[in-house]
């Protein structure tokens, strides 16, 4: 089987399960609705009661979970090959904590929500990866070094976060600290509306720019002889990693780990060590899909943050990569 048929492969394997998950996650609550009742609603011909739940409640949630953990996904896959790093995902370089710092921000000072909390998000994000980016160029930009000056920078924008928190209210804290924690709670039908048409214009900007990955895989050098511009080519995809990660994390907060998980999980399945987006961001939204549904019924009666489970999932896998490397 060559390569491509593979991804293909492995791709449509991975968008049969988000279906599958989809279907769950419509059909499946208080009001429980048969999948007759659900592919009806989703193609006009629904009653009132299956409209309703699928349009206002269990839809928009559902969609914001597949677009935050495809935005995700990408941008974590992209940081990774670009930074050639397995735990340099925007979670630990700190672009999610900038993110989450400015959004906070924009929270408790102004009572930002929506689109202003959106483009506040966007740039926060924007102005710490400048800042990682300055501090770590020497001679261009290199692992060892983006991971450890975006620890730096993520303890600042934590710092930053803890003291918006004392400088709220307690509705205000309440607010921030569910949004923190990556919630799918208060995801509403503009805010996914505005995430998916930035996670599709970015995701084909990154698709577009998929064989630079594949050539700056090979080192800089090799990627200069083959007539790439290293420098200039990282840049551009990390801006549109950092993209990703802010129309995320305004849309759901800082989802825990679902950058750092999906890459190498799709590698696995693809194979043959090559970053292959569309999967990876399929990979990332089965993630994200999969544990809100496990933070919403696995405890009956007490719904978690998708972030808790994540998180749950995700610390162990860093730690077990930190034991593992050198």
């Amino acid at each position: 089987m060559t390569a491509l048929r593979r991804e293909l492969v492995v791709l449509g394997a991975v968008l049969v399960l988000l279906v599958a998950l989809v279907l769950v996650g419509l059909g499946v609550g208080e009001i429980p609705l048969t999948p007759v009742q659900v592919a009806g609603a989703l193609v006009g011909h629904g009653d009132t009661v299956s409209d309703f739940v699928i349009g206002q409640l269990r839809g928009p949630r559902v969609a914001g979970a597949l677009f935050v953990g495809a935005a995700l996904g990408a941008a974590g896959g992209i940081v990774q090959s670009v930074v050639r790093n397995p735990i340099a995902s925007p979670d630990v370089i700190g672009i999610t904590s900038g993110a989450s710092a400015s959004g906070l921000t924009a929270i408790v000072l102004f009572g930002a929500s929506g689109g202003v909390l959106f483009g506040s998000v966007v740039v926060g994000a924007v102005l710490v990866s400048v800042v990682i980016a300055a501090l770590s160029w020497r001679r261009g930009i290199t692992g060892n070094r983006v991971v450890l000056v975006g620890i730096g920078v993520a303890a600042i924008c934590l710092s930053i976060t803890g003291w918006m928190l004392t400088a709220g209210t307690v509705q205000q804290a309440g607010t921030a600290l569910l949004w923190l924690s990556g919630s799918l709670n208060a995801v509403d039908r503009t805010l996914v509306g505005i995430l998916a048409v930035a996670v599709v214009v970015l995701l084909a900007a990154a698709l577009a720019q998929s064989r630079r990955l594949t050539v700056l895989a090979l080192g800089d050098e090799v990627a200069a002889a083959l007539g790439l511009r290293p420098d200039r080519a990282k840049v551009l995809l990390l801006l549109t990693a950092v993209g990703l990660t802010a129309g995320a994390v305004a849309t759901a907060g800082p989802v825990a780990f679902v950058a750092l998980m999906a890459a190498p999980i799709a590698r696995r399945l693809v194979g043959n060590g090559r970053v292959a987006l569309g999967v990876v961001a399929a990979v990332g939204a089965v993630v994200t899909l999969a544990s809100d549904l496990v933070a919403q019924f696995a405890i009956p009666g007490n719904a978690l943050p998708v972030g808790v489970v994540t998180g749950v999932v995700g610390a162990p896998y860093l730690l077990w990569l930190l034991a593992r490397g050198r």
